[in-house]
């Protein structure tokens, strides 16, 4: 494949996946939506600097890299809970003060877990990989993602009882 056509796959890959990713990295930045898009941004940067040496679909080296700069970017600049909801362009809709209260719920409840346990939800469930998917994109054992799948799912669970709807297991 040639440059002109490398460039136009990566230009349709950014055009129709980066809402998806940009949802994975507000979720990784424990709902900081300018933070998000400044990961989102950087990691896209690097991809298309390295787009003719990535091998098939653009989208695990996103999410990789995405999870781990996250992570290093949250033990850098330490924690902190956003106040920004993720979209705010349907705040007129009936109910979107709820729908808006609850993604705000759960970026909080994900700020408290640590980097790689939050990184390992955020694949999971909210990018619906698979475990080995999600090993291969953090760069450790499928062990090691159903440790931390575990621990993780078990801290949701005491922010959100299931008794109000809160964070179920997954196949």
């Amino acid at each position: 494949m040639d440059a002109i056509d490398r460039d136009r796959e990566f230009t349709d890959f950014v055009a129709h996946r980066s809402p998806a990713l940009l949802r994975t990295a507000y979720l990784l930045c424990a709902g900081d939506r300018g933070a998000a898009e400044d990961l989102l941004q950087d990691v896209l940067e690097r991809v298309y600097l390295r787009r003719r040496r990535i091998r098939g679909d653009y989208e695990p080296y996103a999410r990789a890299a995405l999870a781990n700069t996250a992570a290093n970017r949250w033990r850098r600049l330490g924690r902190r809970v956003a106040e920004t909801p993720l979209d705010d362009r349907d705040e007129g809709s009936p109910g979107a003060e709820d729908a808006i209260a609850t993604r705000d719920e759960v970026a909080r409840a994900l700020s408290t877990l640590p980097p790689r346990m939050r990184a390992v939800i955020v694949l999971r469930y909210f990018d619906d990989l698979t475990e080995a998917e999600t090993a291969r994109a953090l760069g450790c054992s499928v062990g090691t993602v159903k440790s931390q799948n575990a621990r993780g799912l078990d801290r949701l669970r005491a922010l959100f009882p299931l008794t109000t709807g809160g964070v179920r297991g997954h196949d």
